[in-house]
């Protein structure tokens, strides 16, 4: 018998990282998160969303995330303020598969320690329920959102091309996971660097050392673009 998450599991309300601390979005982060996105009209590029010139419209879309069960949206505090979101999906209890996505990190997030622990908190709390596989999807354009997938521990499993139509335009979509067997080599690593972070260590270089961690794992060897077109 495979193992799955039981049929009522609900996204928790709160996940916790070493810094980084999750909630539940509710419409009154918008007002905490806007500080941090105002003027940022570059990280809403690759989303279903925006930009958005007016805390108003801001605030609107906010309320219609926090509204939704799947996605299910957090809000992501870095320890200091409000400075990002990122959302659970296409949770499928039976099959056991979930998706980190809607990932939208401000400027102040981008590049932390903090916003490596959200997203590593996040997976843990996917694998904790009982889930066995954990998807990451971006545009295949997204260069960052790639790299991010990687040294996160995500595995390349291919690009579909012309999975969907975004703002008027194509897009090619790649696709990566992580399954539950390879998640506690993945987790142990995330975990070393995470915590010489917290400490005030210098960090090793993760990407470096999630390709020594996952080389063993006997994943499928396609091939994924280091750096995709801009």
């Amino acid at each position: 018998m495979i193992a799955t998450p039981p049929a009522d599991w609900a996204p928790p309300d709160a996940i916790a990282g070493r810094v980084a601390r999750l909630e539940r979005l509710r419409p009154d982060h918008a007002a905490r998160l806007w500080p941090a996105l105002e003027g940022h009209g570059e990280v809403w590029r690759w989303l279903f969303e925006g930009p958005f010139e007016r805390a108003a419209d801001h605030a609107a879309l906010i309320a219609r995330q926090a509204a939704s069960a799947d996605p299910a949206f957090y809000a992501i505090h870095d320890g200091t303020a409000w400075t990002g979101v990122a959302s659970l999906m296409r949770i499928d209890r039976a099959q056991g598969t979930i998706e980190i996505g809607n990932v939208c990190l401000s400027p102040a997030l981008q590049r932390t320690t903090a916003a490596t622990d959200a997203l590593a908190a996040m997976a843990g709390a996917a694998f904790d329920a009982g889930f066995r596989r954990l998807e990451w999807k971006c545009n295949a354009r997204n260069g960052p959102s790639r790299r991010a997938a990687r040294r996160l521990g995500y595995a390349y499993e291919g690009t579909f091309r012309q999975h969907m139509i975004v703002k008027g335009a194509s897009r090619d979509t790649a696709w990566y996971a992580i399954l539950d067997a390879e998640w506690p080599a993945i987790r142990a690593v995330l975990a070393a660097w995470l915590d010489g972070a917290a400490a005030g260590a210098q960090p090793f270089a993760l990407s470096a050392r999630m390709v020594e961690a996952v080389a063993g794992l006997g994943r499928p060897a396609v091939p994924d673009p280091s750096d995709p077109p801009a």
